[in-house]
């Protein structure tokens, strides 16, 4: 019986302390992920970091290594305290502090980070030479600090002769039972609102659903994800998101392309070897690097993403006054997607090449309403909007809208356009907004405001995740099991 009691009283010992340090890591969890939620999602992070394997899996060691020892942290002060009375607060301050610094380091390299840019770091992550691995590492190091201090500090108290303060119990009592309660009570609800966070994230959803997207920005359009499905339903959606004669755009390219190889944003020799290891370029599109056109274009399934690398071109280089209040324009301005992935110009970073040429000219009007239409429309990779052209979908979009603007298009008109590409560009995430459209609003794509479908409830990352896949998922069979893979390069 004596045996059985002790074994009783180690298992309650376990629980008490454990439970203290799951709801500590449990809490730093869900504010490191409210903080990347902020301007991204884990699907994100993962997708837009994908390429560099090293940094991903240094961030996510740091993160969690963290969040753990941030809950052993906790532990050790309530050890502390009981054994030998309140700690100092230099010996635990680290914790804190680590926190602090992990919860600024929780986001996207490539997506920004709404705290930093708080602070005046207007490029997130990307504004440091590691990408922001510097904090994190930081962050660890400040809860490893505690750790060892309050370590070191329990030997030395433990000297065992009148010179160190007598131990008190520190073993689970009867009075502890509210405490165990309390916490692992804490801990449930922790988990509960851990999950209604964490459930709409698409690679968490995925696991869960079977017809959701692993990857629902895709913009390589192919047969496998838009050919027909047998669902009435969907496949009368694609038609009108992704016409099969592709959608008439009323903007055309001018003599913009010529300009930018002139100035040497594009290389010809670059440009022609990546689409010549692609089976080359469309017979409409063979001679867009020599000649000006002035043919409206004609966006198809086939050709979209070859404009998303045109208009990348041009709106990361075409100069708006606006352009010195970007969120891009600063220290980190040779760090982001958008810049230092462009590298298929003279210049080995595209960052050379920002807001740096008259490629079209706009009137102040114009420029006015370009920057308007780009401080309100959004794309799905990220929570970032047009004028924060951090990836490459974000410059495509600002550059087309710049030729709009220049030829006269209406707000109406370019809120129309931008609503076009960017459907042709992410085309599962606005057949899922169209769908939610059709089935939960009975609204039909072609009457939906692009203002609304632009804005952030349905065109950023964590506003779709919220308001529209939650939704569609809510719908058995409505959408057929795809797979796709997307990122921020040529």
């Amino acid at each position: 019986m004596r045996r059985i009691n002790r074994f009783k009283k180690k298992l309650l010992t376990f629980l008490f302390y454990g439970s203290i340090g799951l709801v500590a890591s449990l809490f730093l969890f869900l504010i490191f992920y409210w903080s990347l939620s902020l301007n991204s999602s884990i699907y994100s992070l993962i997708n837009n970091t994908k390429n560099e394997p090293v940094y991903l899996w240094v961030y996510a060691l740091l993160t969690f290594g963290t969040i753990f020892l941030f809950g052993v942290n906790a532990v050790l002060f309530i050890y502390r305290w009981r054994k030998f009375g309140p700690p100092r607060f230099k010996v635990q301050g680290g914790s804190g502090l680590g926190a602090l610094v992990g919860v600024a380091a929780s986001a996207c390299p490539v997506c920004g980070s709404v705290l930093l840019s708080a602070i005046g770091i207007a490029g997130g992550l990307a504004a440091f030479p590691l990408q922001g691995l510097e904090l994190k590492a930081l962050s660890f190091g400040l809860m490893v600090l505690p750790v060892w201090l309050t370590t070191r500090e329990l030997k030395s108290l433990s000297c065992g002769d009148e010179t160190c303060p007598i131990p008190r119990p520190t073993s689970f009592r009867a009075k502890d039972k509210s405490y165990l309660i309390a916490s692992l009570a804490l801990v449930a609800i922790l988990i509960l609102i851990g999950w209604n966070m964490l459930k709409t994230d698409p690679i968490i959803f995925s696991f869960f659903d079977k017809t959701a997207l692993l990857n629902p920005s895709d913009n390589k359009l192919n047969t496998t994800n838009t050919s027909s499905t047998g669902n009435k339903v969907y496949d009368e959606v694609v038609a009108k998101v992704l016409p099969a004669q592709g959608f008439q755009s009323k903007i055309f390219l001018g003599d913009s392309v010529v300009k930018l190889l002139q100035n040497g944003v594009i290389d010809q020799s670059k440009f022609g070897a990546i689409y010549k290891e692609r089976g080359g370029l469309p017979a409409e599109l063979r001679d867009v690097l020599s000649q000006s056109s002035y043919r409206p274009i004609l966006l198809t399934r086939e050709n979209a993403n070859i404009y998303v690398n045109l208009l990348w071109a041009l709106g990361l280089s075409n100069y708006m006054s606006t352009n010195k209040d970007s969120p891009v324009n600063g220290k980190s301005l040779f760090n982001f997607a958008s810049t230092g992935g462009w590298n298929i110009g003279k210049e080995e970073n595209g960052g050379a090449y920002f807001n740096k040429f008259r490629i079209v000219e706009l009137q102040p009007e114009q420029e006015a309403l370009v920057t308007k239409i780009a401080k309100n429309t959004y794309r799905p990779c990220c929570n970032n909007s047009t004028f924060f052209q951090d990836c490459n979908h974000g410059s495509a979009l600002l550059g087309l809208l710049q030729l709009g603007a220049s030829q006269g298009l209406t707000e109406d008109e370019l809120y129309k356009e931008a609503l076009a590409f960017n459907s042709f560009w992410f085309p599962q995430n606005y057949i899922q907004t169209a769908l939610y459209f059709k089935v939960v609003k009975n609204i039909e794509w072609d009457k939906v405001d692009p203002k609304l479908a632009l804005g952030t409830d349905y065109s950023t990352g964590s506003g779709w995740s919220k308001n529209v896949q939650t939704e569609i998922a809510k719908i058995p069979n409505l959408i057929p099991q795809t797979r796709g893979g997307a990122g921020c390069g040529v």
